[in-house]
């Protein structure tokens, strides 16, 4: 049983946050087009930390349908699909953003984003919608993940796998596409949903 990330591990953000950004004159075009550049330069303006919490607000929410399939994705998916394995989506998302004005449900546009990408279904990627779990905090999230009895866990953020909250016995992968600087003791680093995939079904073959 595997567990697997949302927000920019299957659904990425960059094209969406980085046009937002410029519509909204946070940012020039000499920033770098993807979310930790884009996040870096909007923290330190004035009022930083506020503005990009309404930049997620917006791409989290209202503007999710721009939010683009992570190359890779449907591959592991089908590949789960046709090995009889179960995969769960589990992610840390409260149902409405402090930020936005609008209230957007952040976890029914979530959903929409998943239905329009083919996730479910007799023809889609394997997964049923009671398969999507959404929590309110990291360790929610987490707590989760054990509670489903999962064997692996796909993450984007370090943070997940330096919670000491709760303890988790699987094996654990973080989805960095980006170089990061930590090597995390326990966790394997892929930078490709193709990495992912070669290690796990290696693993299990």
């Amino acid at each position: 049983m595997i567990a697997v990330d949302f927000d920019n591990t299957i659904a990425n953000y960059d094209d969406v946050l980085y046009r937002l950004a410029l519509e909204r004159h946070l940012i020039d075009g000499s920033v770098r087009n993807t979310k930790s550049a884009v996040r870096t330069s909007v923290r330190s303006l004035r009022d930083g930390e506020i503005q990009w919490q309404q930049l997620q607000a917006a791409a989290y929410g209202p503007e999710i349908g721009h939010a683009k399939l992570i190359d890779g994705v449907p591959k592991f998916f089908q590949n789960c699909a046709q090995k009889g394995f179960q995969v769960y989506i589990v992610s840390h998302k409260t149902e409405y953003a402090a930020q936005d004005k609008n209230q957007t449900n952040l976890r029914s546009a979530a959903m929409g984003w998943l239905i329009d990408h083919h996730f479910f279904g007799p023809n889609g990627l394997g997964l049923n919608k009671e398969d999507v779990f959404f929590e309110d905090t990291r360790l929610g999230k987490l707590n989760r993940v054990k509670s489903l009895g999962c064997t692996h866990f796909i993450d984007d953020l370090e943070e997940t796998f330096l919670e000491t909250g709760v303890r988790l016995d699987l094996k654990k992968i973080l989805y960095a596409p980006l170089n990061t600087e930590h090597n995390l003791p326990g966790v394997k680093k892929a930078k490709t949903w193709r990495e992912i995939t070669e290690y796990i079904f290696h693993a299990t073959n």
